[in-house]
């Protein structure tokens, strides 16, 4: 666990595939304790694509700096030993299909039953409420509906998904910010709560001047690329072996943009004197401008702008953005030991505390690695106990349990989702 603020809080995590696990990956690297309960077989991440020694890039990607349980929920006996690890926890997280957790047993009022002020957190695609509940959606679903894709990719060309699962990633992150506000509420109350996130819900609240665009105008923004609809010179420009990106926000960068292009003669045009008519001519000063990028190498023009005071960027690759030297320094990149891989570069807290220095981050957890001690400390499960949980199947990574019978259970025709998702 990395040192945080967090310190001391415990998060019982029933998520799967990003927007759950992204969330409760962040909890951990504000210095939680979060235990990671996946079903025998482990979660539908671990099976993704590309894969290293039978590691999923996926499911490293948002399940560092946990513990590793594994429970079957259809068991009859797995209900239970989860709400024994409630009981022991502070916050649970769940991304279930609405409904799942009822049926299972384990929802917040059967979760409250074992810890009072348990603060649960359920986060799936369209909210635990309203007419779209039961209705299955994908990031790109919910990219869609939410008016995102809309306002993505090239104008008047085809709709595009941000490149991102920027639906799930945001969800997870407003998940963060409900249970820090439970949490903080908890402590001056002595209650807790249930917090219900929708990705379409965070996913709209995305739209910001978009939506106060489109009631202003009575028009629908449009998709303008790289660019902005409101600001100019605002966007990617071509350079000889790549992009370089140049932005402006007022009058005051104007001339240092005309300056580093060596067209001094475009500060006192007409056309582009000011914000207003540089938006009103945007075609022609981006055709002016490109001209000119076009002649020099992207690294060329990144250190002619730089010395300018030009707000620019070259457009990276994710290798390139990787290697950047000061988000190592600042420990947003770092590294991690897993005990497959061994030691392997990994994405670490993307904030600064002056009490919490940042550093290396524990590795996502094997299946099942965890489940002994985590019952044993947790819950206070004695060796006997466990053992014989193990060899009914009720917990551990071997064959689904059974009603009683010994043949696998059946899944359970509700238990299809995460994140609001049919699998």
């Amino acid at each position: 666990m990395m040192d945080g603020p967090l310190t001391g809080v415990r998060v019982l995590d029933l998520t799967r595939i990003v927007a759950g696990p992204y969330a409760t990956q962040y909890l951990s690297d504000l210095g939680a304790e979060v235990i990671k309960v996946e079903r025998p077989g482990g979660e539908e991440g671990r099976a993704m694509e590309p894969a290293d020694r039978g590691v999923s890039h996926y499911f490293l990607a948002v399940n560092h700096g946990k513990e590793g349980v594994v429970v079957d929920l259809r068991h009859p006996d797995g209900r239970q030993v989860l709400l024994d690890l409630a009981a022991g926890c502070d916050v649970v997280v769940e991304n279930f299909r609405p409904g799942v957790t009822t049926r299972l047993g384990i929802d917040y009022q059967a979760v409250r039953g074992a810890r009072p002020d348990i603060v649960y957190c359920s986060i799936s695609a369209f909210g635990q409420t309203g007419p779209d509940a039961q209705r299955s959606g994908f990031d790109v679903a919910v990219q869609a509906m939410s008016g995102l894709m809309s306002l993505t990719g090239e104008p008047g060309g085809e709709p595009v998904r941000m490149g991102l699962p920027v639906s799930d990633l945001v969800a997870g992150l407003n998940a963060v910010i409900a249970v820090l506000g439970a949490l903080f509420e908890r402590e001056r109350t002595g209650r807790g709560q249930y917090l219900d996130v929708a990705l379409l819900d965070t996913s709209v609240n995305l739209l910001t001047q978009f939506a106060e665009w489109r009631w202003m105008t009575g028009e629908d923004p449009a998709a303008v690329g790289s660019g902005h609809p409101s600001l100019a010179p605002y966007r990617a420009y071509p350079t000889s072996d790549g992009h370089i990106v140049i932005a402006t926000f007022g009058e005051s960068f104007w001339p240092k943009v005309c300056a580093a292009l060596g067209r001094p003669d475009l500060e006192h045009d007409p056309r582009f004197r000011t914000n207003s008519t540089r938006v009103a001519h945007k075609e022609e000063l981006d055709a002016l401008i490109a001209a000119t990028t076009k002649k020099r190498p992207t690294l060329e023009w990144e250190q002619i702008l730089s010395r300018h005071d030009v707000p620019s960027a070259p457009v990276n690759g994710v290798g390139e953005a990787l290697r950047n030297h000061g988000l190592r320094t600042r420990g947003a990149v770092t590294e991690t030991v897993h005990p497959v891989l061994g030691r392997r570069p990994a994405l670490g807290r993307p904030i600064t505390f002056s009490e919490h220095p940042n550093g290396p981050v524990a590795a996502a957890p094997l299946l099942d690695a965890d489940t002994d001690r985590v019952l044993r400390e947790v819950c206070g499960y004695d060796p006997r106990r466990i053992a014989e949980l193990r060899e009914r199947g009720v917990v551990g990574a071997g064959s689904m349990a059974s009603d009683g019978g010994g043949a696998p259970a059946a899944a359970d025709p509700v238990d299809r989702g995460d994140d609001g998702h049919t699998r």
